[in-house]
């Protein structure tokens, strides 16, 4: 809820504040959420990006990413589709969702 908040917010008034400051890291004491870790670099990535701005120093460190690939689907037709529609800055972090993941209704 946080995030779709921040989202929200940030669609109403974008400013770079909201990503200077780095968010906790969950995953070190819990692997299991590595991939939120990585999944917040990659909003703050995408997010600068499109407004044309640099991104943040803390979405490029070795914490932000993941070994193994994670999906956001299970079957193999819905990996073959997000593989081919995942945003570069997800991407690059071994995330795996579809291209508009951070749209809003």
């Amino acid at each position: 809820m946080e995030l779709a908040d921040f989202l929200d917010e940030f669609r109403e008034q974008p400013g770079e504040a909201g990503f200077a400051e780095e968010p906790p890291a969950l995953g070190t004491d819990v692997p299991e959420r590595r991939w939120i870790d990585a999944y917040l670099a990659a909003v703050a990535e995408m997010l600068s990006g499109q407004q044309g701005w640099r991104s943040p120093g803390w979405v490029r460190k070795p914490e932000r990413y993941l070994a193994d690939p994670s999906f956001a689907g299970r079957s193999r037709e819905m990996r073959l589709f997000l593989l081919k529609d995942s945003p570069a800055a997800f991407k690059s972090r071994n995330l795996f969702v579809s291209g508009n993941a951070l749209d809003r209704v």
